[in-house]
């Protein structure tokens, strides 16, 4: 990598540390590539290019991150919405089934002894939403 390759990878992380670090507050586009004095058309196009999605896709999946924490601690549906930022509760809903395969509501019902046994650094990442589905295997398939 060239120098100003490094600079703009720097500058992308202090807005992906933003949205890690804000990612309950109103954040656009614009005010993140603010962040990483670039304009948001390149911001996007640079974001997606180092972290393989859309920084609005990337504050959605840390969003509905934190919401599954919450919802596994016990926190309703609706608190948990609106402690993520959401302001649209059937908004919220529509995004957390998309990634996370099933609604809100199933998800806060089903156990989650493994996850409560885990410390909390391995139990972020063995429960960070994807939006990158891996091919499920087939039962009986051969590679």
């Amino acid at each position: 990598m060239n120098r100003q390759e490094l600079e703009n990878l720097a500058h992308l992380r202090r807005a992906r540390d933003l949205i890690d670090r804000d990612y309950a507050r109103p954040l656009d586009v614009p005010e993140m590539a603010r962040r990483a004095l670039m304009s948001p058309a390149h911001f996007s196009r640079q974001f997606r290019a180092a972290y393989g999605e859309t920084p609005y896709n990337y504050l959605m999946t840390r969003r509905i991150e934190r919401a599954m924490a919450l919802l596994r601690a016990g926190e309703t549906v609706t608190s948990a919405c609106m402690a993520v930022g959401s302001t649209s509760l059937g908004s919220f809903s529509s995004r957390f089934t998309e990634i996370v395969g099933m609604t809100p509501s199933a998800y806060r019902a089903s156990t989650h002894h493994a996850v409560a046994l885990m410390p909390a650094c391995l139990a972020k990442v063995q429960t960070r939403p994807s939006r990158i589905r891996e091919p499920r295997a087939t039962v009986g398939a051969v590679d």
